[in-house]
């Protein structure tokens, strides 16, 4: 039996798209022949479409575009395709949706199985819109195979003694293939591995690839044996249609690894790329400050979008280091990004005279600076119609320690679910990665961290002591009280892409006010 697993990019509610996708992606080997064409869980809707389920028109337009899928298909291969229905049931304020995998075949669609194990966990709160399966559906007959169908959470979780992947091989299922949703974590290649391999069967698992808001599905499909033995993997961070033989697969190839910075750097610049034209955007400027953390975005934003659509723009204060704007400039050419400065005393001046020194002295001093540089940030942001890329990392998040409607602004944070260690040690990569000069320069890598809002500033933190300590605090979902005091920030920040375990995001809903 020939399977391809099709990992493809989709966006949420591009029903349209979602279909062109999935045909594209068919007749992209139909000369292969295979007997059953994979895709990811969701695959019409996209995912995750969170609370449009609630919008009744949504939910029918998802049928409506099932049903034109089904109609075109014909003549292409069979295929396991993503989507939900109703569910039949009656519930009060709720949209009682089964989370379906459909079969369709020669022009018909019937249903291969419905979700069972709902996550409610992190950023999945999956009982909100969808009901459970009740039972699990037989395994499908396909080219003289049996072969069971799981969705998702229905391969992994392990507090049910009989769960579907045990009901399907008490069924007779010879082969099982997972159909996913499964956001990049650290780790998580390794996690989807372990829970593949309790299955016991032969198992082919399909992964969206792709940004969607905060997370970034990363690819990587893969097929084991039933003794756990890797035969087949997929690139990560990219569209693919692999086909393999079942069960006489060809190769065995060694689980594809990236070194960690390597891979974190691929996720984030798909999750800017996909960001950044899935929502229709033009151009990203970025305040380049001559510190590590505005350097490190501004590599991951022109990787990702390409130099040409990119802007960087310094802005030196009196208490400004002179070779943070000259490294700020070195970057920008090494990258090959537009660049300007504009000088920020005059406006810093006049404010200063304005509100008088009671308002103007001290912290409040230092914040008027950082608001003063958004709103130059921002009149770039509206002349070339493009968004402001938030330059925070998580440290700095968790801690509050920067300014509100200042250096937290930004449509998207690439870094936000890194700390400060984690910061260098991406940047340290990105200089070691290039063969030529590195992009980073020097005088940014060693300089001691700074705002440069006072004279001789420093940061008052040891990062490298201080960020692990905080973030097992985030990762065991607990506050300490300079955390809790910043909760209100982060509920103002732009969207994290998230890489961790635990990012500041919808997996974390801490509440502002509390005692």
């Amino acid at each position: 039996m020939k399977l391809a697993l099709a990992q493809i990019n989709t966006t949420v509610g591009d029903l349209a798209g979602n279909v062109a996708r999935i045909l594209d992606a068919a007749q992209s080997v139909v000369s292969e022949k295979p007997d059953l064409i994979v895709f990811p869980e969701m695959t019409v809707s996209g995912y995750p479409p969170r609370d449009i389920l609630y919008d009744v028109t949504f939910v029918e337009a998802v049928q409506a575009a099932m049903q034109d899928l089904t109609e075109r298909s014909k003549g292409l291969p069979a295929m396991l395709v993503g989507s939900f229905a109703p569910s039949g049931e009656n519930l009060l304020e709720h949209p009682a949706l089964y989370n379906i995998a459909y079969l369709i075949k020669n022009g018909e669609k019937s249903i291969a199985q419905i979700k069972q194990l709902l996550p409610v966990y992190d950023v999945f709160y999956e009982p909100r819109w969808f009901i459970p399966g009740k039972e699990t559906l037989p395994p499908l007959e396909i080219a003289g195979h049996k072969v069971g169908v799981l969705i998702c959470e229905d391969m992994w979780d392990e507090q049910y003694p009989i769960h579907p992947g045990m009901d399907l091989q008490r069924m007779g299922a010879e082969l099982l293939v997972c159909m996913s949703a499964a956001p990049y974590e650290r780790g998580g290649m390794e996690n989807r591995l372990y829970h593949a391999r309790r299955q016991k069967l032969p198992i082919a698992f399909v992964d969206l690839v792709g940004g969607n808001d905060e997370l970034v599905f990363d690819g990587g499909c893969f097929m084991l044996s039933a003794e756990g033995e890797l035969l087949h993997q997929s690139p990560l961070f990219k569209e693919d249609v692999s086909i393999v033989n079942f069960p006489d697969v060809e190769s065995k190839p060694a689980i594809l690894k990236y070194p960690q910075e390597e891979a974190i750097f691929n996720v984030l610049v798909l999750g800017v790329y996909d960001f950044f034209y899935k929502n229709g955007q033009k151009r990203i400027v970025v305040g380049l400050s001559g510190g590590v953390d505005s350097a490190t975005a501004a590599v991951i934003a022109a990787t990702a979008v390409g130099a040409e659509n990119v802007l960087g723009v310094a802005i030196p204060s009196r208490y400004t280091d002179p070779r943070s704007t000259e490294s700020a400039r070195e970057l920008a050419g090494r990258l090959g990004i537009g660049f300007e400065i504009v000088e920020l005393e005059k406006m810093h001046s006049i404010t200063e005279q304005v509100l008088g020194p009671e308002r103007s002295a001290g912290k409040g001093g230092e914040n008027i600076q950082a608001r003063l540089r958004m709103i130059i940030l921002m009149s770039y942001v509206n002349q070339v119609n493009g968004m402001l890329l938030n330059t925070s990392n998580k440290t700095e998040l968790t801690l509050g320690y920067s300014t509100l409607y200042g250096d937290m602004a930004g449509a998207i944070s690439p870094l936000g679910d890194l700390t400060k260690p984690e910061v260098y040690a991406l940047a340290r990569w990105i200089n070691e990665a290039k063969d030529e000069l590195p992009l980073i320069p020097q005088f940014v890598m060693e300089r001691k961290p700074s705002a440069e809002l006072r004279e001789n500033q420093v940061d008052p933190f040891d990062y490298e002591i201080l960020s692990p300590e905080i973030e097992k605090l985030v990762l065991a979902s607990q506050s300490n009280l300079a955390m809790r005091v910043a909760e209100h920030k982060r509920w103002q920040t732009g969207v994290v892409l998230k890489v961790s375990a635990k990012s500041f995001g919808s997996g974390r809903m801490m509440p502002i006010t509390r005692k």
